[in-house]
């Protein structure tokens, strides 16, 4: 077919640094950019706003390949990571019961932050010291972390710390077999035999917390405004790519990696 106006390197350059810049829509992300940047993105002012969602929903392999790549260039410990899960809710509770988006893949699950059900999902995250991540994963709200954990840590090896809901002795003899070592605090607080290594553990694994209120805060991951599992999922990756990229910027100028506000300065 006929080349498109935008190249396709146009294109992920405007969504990257929109998506930096906290513009966590499609619709947004095209507007600003349209408004404010028309003379550095000529073409972009001759196309109609679906076009460029169009094409820029079709370049997802493009974004994991570059992703991958950006991977290499980011300092991190493959060999030691964190890993977590965040809730990413399709709609308000009060309407789940009548939300058409997701139907039959979206599920009830527990938010235990704020200690209240939720209607979505839940984005599994591995993270690699000192902040970049390396995985994701997304199931329904019902699925237990253990039950993804071999997703997000297939074809690496190493150490792993998770929170108290990683604690599975069965889980942890599963992974030994896949050389990888599982370490999480005792599942009860109360009874935990070993509450020094506990404490240790949980401030390894606050370094998660920083990245998560990053994609929370920045990047607005819990705003769902897509209406199936392939636009969310480009949606995210999209956020991820984003994430690395300023981790890698910030190194490459001498920031620390996860000062991603360094780089507006």
């Amino acid at each position: 077919g006929p080349l498109p106006k935008l190249s396709d390197a146009e294109v992920l350059t405007i969504e990257i640094v929109g998506e930096f810049l906290g513009l966590g829509t499609d619709e947004a992300i095209f507007r600003y950019f349209r408004r404010h940047y028309g003379e550095w993105f000529p073409a972009i002012g001759e196309l109609h706003r679906t076009t460029f969602l169009r094409q820029s929903a079709n370049l997802w392999k493009v974004k994991e390949r570059l992703w991958q790549e950006l991977l290499v260039l980011a300092p991190h410990d493959p060999a030691f990571a964190i890993c977590d899960s965040m809730p990413l809710p399709a709609c308000l509770f009060a309407r789940a019961y009548r939300c058409s988006r997701f139907k039959g893949e979206a599920a009830f699950g527990k938010d235990t932050l704020l200690k209240q059900t939720f209607y979505g999902f839940r984005m599994h995250v591995r993270v690699c010291w000192p902040g970049v991540i390396t995985h994701f994963s997304v199931a329904p709200a019902n699925v237990h972390e253990l039950r993804v954990v071999p997703q997000i840590v297939d074809g690496t090896s190493g150490l792993i710390v998770g929170d108290r809901n990683y604690h599975s002795p069965k889980t942890k003899e599963e992974l030994a077999g896949m050389s990888i070592e599982l370490l999480a605090p005792y599942s009860s607080k109360k009874k935990d035999p070993t509450p020094e290594r506990s404490a240790f553990l949980s401030r390894l694994r606050y370094r998660i917390d920083t990245v998560f209120s990053q994609l929370v805060g920045r990047y607005s991951v819990k705003r769902v405004w897509a209406r199936d599992m392939w636009h969310l999922s480009s949606r995210l990756l999209r956020k991820v790519l984003s994430h690395t990229v300023a981790f890698v910027l910030n190194h490459r100028i001498g920031n620390q990696p996860l000062q991603l506000s360094r780089l507006l300065i």
